[in-house]
């Protein structure tokens, strides 16, 4: 009977912290952190806590962060947590900059912006922040002392939202762009653009074998090399834009922030140029093995008129992959749309909140 009754009070104490995240990557974002916050919030307050993670696309619905932490406080209320923080991809503009988290105290309740926390060291940014949120939410005699907020700016305001964090302007608009980017998995778009990459291997095998390409190659100086390719990936990646759809307008897909809008764009320009730089590096490597095996030295040293060593297969190599990529632009267009369009941020929300009309 004893053990019961201890158990039941060690029931009553656990307290539960809930976060509730956007799909994909805010998702996979709460789930990593939740143990280290855990362990962070029971080495703080004394107390045995859970994380009750929630995947729900709250940003389809609401846009602004009052909007947002509404919702985060009705799924509180109903799930009867302690405290709730809402982790979205959504970047949230400010009239001076980009909004990272923003705090109600009154309502136990926060909301952060990932793309805000930059590309690099996500998950430790997200725990490094959350901690200073639950600071912020937790009675300070029990939490001890606030977490140091480092170079994170921290106002207190009037208001419903009565702490709000941001970081510095210049430095917050690179992160915010990068964390879109982030978000967007440029390196999973090479497999994306399966057609634009067989087409490229296609024209590859056609240029290894053609004696003209390998003059050429071999003529290629390092400044028309770099020119060559970017002129590649420049011709690819607006190819991609203006067959997929990708560019945002004002007025378009419900953007009436002309900085939202450029935010978009920007992000979208920046994932495809990493993505077409992978499938460029893919071709090169490609079209470089393709040489190192399939083309003989002495037949490739009495075409070009001289000795040939591993320099002479690299260029070749460079040239092949260039004139490939320009093939794989015309076969870009083969692709489906929603292939291409997973890369820009837009048509994710667009998605989303079609999805979430179905649902409702």
């Amino acid at each position: 009977m004893g053990r019961a009754v201890r158990l039941a009070e060690q029931e009553q104490a656990e307290r539960v912290l809930g976060l509730v995240t956007d799909p994909d990557m805010p998702a996979q974002v709460g789930y990593r952190t939740s143990e280290q916050i855990t362990e962070w919030l029971s080495h703080r307050t004394g107390e045995r806590w859970t994380i009750d993670v929630r995947s729900d696309p709250l940003t389809a619905d609401h846009r602004t962060s009052e909007d947002l932490l509404d919702a985060v406080d009705r799924h509180r209320d109903e799930q009867g947590w302690d405290f709730g923080i809402c982790l979205t991809d959504l970047p949230l503009l400010l009239a001076k900059g980009a909004l990272l988290a923003d705090v109600s105290t009154g309502r136990r309740v926060a909301l952060v912006s990932l793309p805000a926390l930059g590309a690099i060291r996500t998950y430790h940014r997200t725990y490094r922040l959350l901690t200073r949120l639950l600071d912020d939410l937790l009675p300070h005699h029990l939490s001890g002392p606030p977490t140091d907020p480092g170079t994170v700016r921290r106002t207190h305001r009037d208001g419903p939202v009565d702490v709000r964090y941001t970081t510095p302007r210049l430095r917050g608009w690179v992160r915010l762009v990068s964390g879109m980017v982030r978000a967007n998995r440029p390196w999973q778009l090479v497999w994306g653009l399966s057609s634009a990459l067989a087409a490229a291997l296609a024209a590859a095998g056609f240029g290894l074998f053609t004696s003209t390409v390998w003059q050429l190659g071999d003529v290629l100086s390092p400044l028309r090399a770099l020119t060559t390719s970017v002129f590649a990936l420049s011709l690819m990646t607006v190819w991609l834009i203006a067959s997929h759809g990708l560019w945002e307008r004002v007025g378009r897909r419900a953007i009436r922030d002309r900085r939202l809008a450029l935010l978009y764009n920007t992000s979208t320009i920046t994932t495809l140029s990493l993505g077409v730089a992978c499938l460029y590096a893919l071709v090169y490597l490609v079209s470089l093995a393709g040489a190192a095996t399939l083309l003989d030295a002495g037949v490739l040293a009495r075409v070009l008129g001289h000795p040939v060593d591993w320099a002479a297969y690299a260029r070749l190599a460079w040239m092949v992959a260039s004139m490939a990529l320009v093939a794989g632009a015309l076969g870009s267009s083969l692709e489906t749309d929603a292939a291409v369009r997973q890369a820009a941020y837009g048509y994710r929300e667009e998605q989303r909140r079609a999805q979430h009309a179905e649902a409702g």
